[in-house]
């Protein structure tokens, strides 16, 4: 037989105390102020380069599209043009969110992305526009035809971003 266990003992209720005590980090501190709110620009969509950025966007969501119906897998230069239209197409839509929450105030500006992006979709356009003959597959020829055209429109839209982020690269680094 177990030996029977005591009953609990109640304890008496400790007093409540009306100190609060707090304390904050630096880490907390810096956290809270660096994390406020985004701000929305309205006003950049208006601008030159905000138009510039929501053309290369529809515009290269038309090259990829066109590309992305035929068969180019079986090319590889089509593949190619198709890399370089959805990697930008990807990073240009990303880069449009930044700039209108006018996050770009606190990283640097995007003039790598943009004179890459330049370089990198004119290869693409002459690589396109090159490899679109009747000769490969005259069903898909229309849109090759197409996608490389505004291949070469969407590169005149990086070509005006580019001018656009180095007169303002060069404008902060002359103050």
């Amino acid at each position: 037989m177990e030996p029977p266990v005591p009953p609990p003992q109640e304890q008496p209720p400790r007093p409540r105390s009306h100190t609060v005590t707090t304390t904050s980090s630096s880490f907390t501190a810096n956290l809270s102020a660096s994390s406020s709110t985004l701000a929305y620009d309205r006003e950049f969509l208006r601008t030159l380069p905000g138009l510039l950025m929501v053309t290369e966007i529809v515009l290269g969501l038309l090259v990829w599209t066109l590309i992305a119906g035929t068969e180019y897998f079986l090319y590889p230069a089509f593949g190619w043009v198709m890399f370089v239209a959805v990697f930008y197409w990807v990073l240009t839509v990303f880069f449009l969110i930044i700039y209108m929450t006018m996050t770009y105030t606190r990283i640097p500006q995007g003039l790598c992305f943009n004179g890459s992006a330049f370089l990198l979709y004119l290869i693409a356009a002459i690589v396109d526009a090159s490899s679109v003959t009747k000769e490969l597959d005259s069903h898909n020829y229309n849109s090759w035809a197409a996608s490389s055209f505004f291949a070469f429109v969407v590169t005149s839209c990086y070509a005006g971003n580019t001018y656009f982020s180095f007169i303002s690269w060069q404008s902060r680094t002359l103050q």
